[in-house]
C-alpha cells in the first residue's frame, strides 16, 4: 500500500472509525460496500505488503527486531501493576493493526462463556447469548477465510461448514495424540485464519514458519484485505493520523481530532464515530476525551471506563525426547484439546496447545551461532529436533481493580497523558494454571520425555489479547456500551473489539473480535439509514 498522500478530512463522512486493525477494517469494509460514505483514522504507517520478504530476512539476522516500528515517545506507556505488563511487546499501531504478527488462530466462545455468572458465580453474563453471536460467527469464519475441521467435541454448536478445509495434524501433534489418547484427553484440529489452500487472491501457507512476527507469503489473514475491501467501495483510509480526543457535545460526538506528521490539527465530521483501536488506546481516547459533560472522560457516566481490564494467562511445559519431533517445521498450532474447559466448577477454563514451534529454530540458532563447520553441525544436532511442548491458555476473571488509566506525569510525541496499566493475576487463575501445568506435564510424563521446564503461575505472562474495558450490558450503571456496541451516554458512538468483552474466556479473541464486528455494521447501517 502507499502511504496516504492527502490527510485533510473528509467534507462528509457517515461513519469515521478509529482504527484499522480488523475491529475497524472489517467495520470500515462492511459499511462502505453497503453505500455509506466512511473515513477511517489510524495512527501508525501503511506497511508495504512488498516488504514483508525483506522484514523476515530480517527478523533471522542477529540484533535486529522491531519489524513494525513500536517503541519510542509515540508508544509509551507505563505500568502500575502487581505485575510489569509489557504492553508493547505485541502491540503495532499502523494498518493491519496486530493481525500484521499474530498468530492467526481463530475459535468461537464456548456457550458457558457468555454465562459464567449465571452457571458457576464468578465473572459476569453477556447482555447477549451464544446464539445471539452464532450466524455472526458463521460471517466472520467467511471474512477471514477461516481454515477448520467439525472434529471437536467440545465446540458449540454450529450450522455452517468451515470456509477452507483444516490443516492436517503435524508430525509432533501425531506424537501428542498417542500420550493423550492414553490420558482420555480428546484432542482436534485449530481453526487457523491462514489459507490451507489458495483463497481471497492469496496463495496457500507456503510454510515459512515465521507467522510471528511477519508472514511473507500473505497466507494468514491480515486486516489489510479488509482495508482494501473498504477502499474498492469508496473508503477513506488516513494512516499516520492519531487521533487526540474526540470533540463532542452532551450526547454527540461532532468530531474525531487528529493530527498528522506536519503537527496540523484536523477535525473529522462525521454522523457516527467507532472506536476500534484497541482495550488500551480505546480507553485512552474516551479518558482524554473530558469536558464539562464528562469530567471523568468521555462515555464514562458509570465510571467504568479502563476498569475490568483482562488477558488470558500462559501456562506450559516442555522437555525432550528420544525420537525425532520435527521442532519449529510449522510456525502455527494445528492441534488442542478443550478437555479442560467446560465443567462444573468454577475455576476459570483452559485450552490446551499443542506446540508446533518448541525449542529453538535451527536456522535461527545457525545465523546466531558463534560456531562454524562440524562444531556448528554438531551444536544443531544437539538442539533440534527432539523438544515437545504444550502450552495453555488460561481464563482470567474481570476485577474491577485491573484497569487502564492515564498516567499524566508521562506524556507521548503529542504531550498527552500515557496509558498506565494496572494487571493482576488472581487466585482462581493460579489453581487453574496449576491444573494445566499437571496435565502439561502429565502429558510428557506419558511419553517418557525429560521435562525441562515448566511456565507456572509464578512465571505465567499475558498472551496480549486485551480485553473488557469498555464492557458491553444492559444497564448504563454497571456497563460502558449497550448490547448493540453502542455508548450508553452518546447516542451515536459505538465501540468495535475485544475491550467491549464482559468475559474472555480462553479463546483466543480474534475471531469474536470479528463477529462483533460483522454484528455492530449491521446494527450501525439500520441506525443510518433510519436517520
Amino acid at each position: 500500500m502507499a502511504e496516504s498522500p492527502d490527510r485533510t478530512p473528509s467534507p462528509r463522512a457517515d461513519v469515521c472509525v478509529v482504527g484499522a486493525g480488523p475491529a475497524g477494517a472489517i467495520v470500515a469494509a462492511r459499511l462502505a460496500e453497503a453505500g455509506h460514505d466512511v473515513v477511517v483514522l489510524d495512527a501508525g504507517p501503511r506497511f508495504d505488503l512488498s516488504d514483508r520478504s525483506a522484514q523476515l530476512d530480517a527478523h533471522l539476522r542477529p540484533g535486529i527486531d522491531g519489524l513494525w516500528g513500536m517503541g519510542g515517545e509515540r508508544d509509551a506507556y507505563t505500568t502500575s501493576g502487581e505485575r510489569e505488563y509489557p504492553l508493547n511487546a505485541a502491540r503495532v499501531k499502523g494498518i493491519g493493526g496486530s493481525t500484521l504478527h499474530w498468530q492467526g488462530m481463530v475459535m468461537r466462545l464456548h456457550e458457558r462463556d457468555f454465562e459464567m455468572e449465571s452457571r458457576h458465580g464468578v465473572g459476569a453474563d453477556w447482555p447477549i447469548d451464544y446464539a445471539d453471536l452464532r450466524p455472526h460467527y458463521a460471517q466472520a469464519e467467511r471474512e477471514l477465510g477461516v481454515a477448520g475441521a467439525d472434529d471437536n467435541p467440545f465446540a458449540p454448536p454450529r450450522a455452517d461448514p468451515f470456509p477452507l478445509p483444516a490443516f492436517p495434524p503435524s508430525h509432533s501433534d501425531a506424537i501428542f495424540a498417542e500420550a493423550c489418547e492414553s490420558l482420555g484427553l480428546p484432542t482436534h484440529s485449530v481453526p487457523n485464519a491462514r489459507n490451507s489452500e489458495p483463497h481471497d487472491g492469496a496463495s496457500a501457507c507456503v510454510g515459512y514458519g515465521t507467522c510471528k512476527p511477519v508472514c511473507p507469503s500473505g497466507a494468514k489473514y491480515t486486516a489489510e484485505r479488509h482495508v482494501v475491501r473498504a477502499e474498492d467501495a469508496g473508503a477513506r483510509v488516513i494512516d499516520r493520523a492519531p487521533v487526540q480526543r474526540l470533540a463532542h457535545t452532551d450526547d454527540r460526538v461532532e468530531a474525531a481530532v487528529y493530527a498528522t506528521p506536519d503537527g496540523t490539527e484536523h477535525r473529522q465530521t462525521a454522523r457516527s464515530v467507532v472506536l476500534a483501536c484497541g482495550g488500551v488506546e480505546n480507553v485512552r481516547l474516551l479518558l482524554l476525551s473530558t469536558s464539562d459533560a464528562y469530567p471523568d472522560g468521555l462515555a464514562n457516566s458509570s465510571g467504568l471506563v479502563g476498569r475490568y481490564f483482562m488477558d488470558h494467562c500462559f501456562a506450559g511445559a516442555g522437555g525432550r525426547i528420544d525420537r525425532p519431533t520435527r521442532q519449529n517445521h510449522v510456525g502455527f498450532n494445528t492441534t488442542e484439546s478443550h478437555a479442560l474447559y467446560d465443567g462444573t466448577d468454577p475455576l476459570p477454563g483452559v485450552k490446551l496447545e499443542f506446540l508446533n514451534y518448541a525449542g529453538p529454530s535451527p536456522v535461527v540458532e545457525a545465523v546466531h551461532a558463534d560456531t562454524w563447520g562440524d562444531d556448528l553441525l554438531d551444536s544443531l544436532r544437539a538442539s533440534y529436533g527432539t523438544h515437545l511442548a504444550v502450552g495453555g491458555l488460561v481464563e482470567q476473571f474481570p476485577d474491577v481493580n485491573n484497569r487502564i488509566t492515564l498516567d499524566r506525569s508521562t506524556t507521548d510525541d503529542h504531550g498527552n497523558p500515557v496509558p498506565d496499566v494496572r494487571w493482576s493475576v488472581g487466585s482462581r487463575t493460579r489453581d487453574a494454571i496449576e491444573r494445566a501445568n499437571e496435565v502439561q506435564v502429565a502429558i510428557l510424563e506419558e511419553l517418557g520425555a525429560t521435562v525441562d521446564w515448566v511456565v507456572g503461575p509464578d512465571a505465567t505472562g499475558p498472551a496480549y489479547h486485551h480485553m473488557g474495558t469498555t464492557r458491553m450490558g444492559e444497564d448504563p450503571a454497571t456497563s460502558v456500551v449497550a448490547p448493540d456496541c453502542r455508548a450508553h451516554d452518546l447516542d451515536n458512538l459505538w465501540v468495535a473489539g475485544s475491550s467491549v468483552f464482559p468475559t474472555g474466556g480462553a479463546m483466543n479473541p480474534t475471531l469474536t473480535i470479528a463477529a462483533l464486528s460483522c454484528r455492530l455494521a449491521d446494527r450501525l447501517d439500520g441506525w443510518l439509514r433510519e436517520r
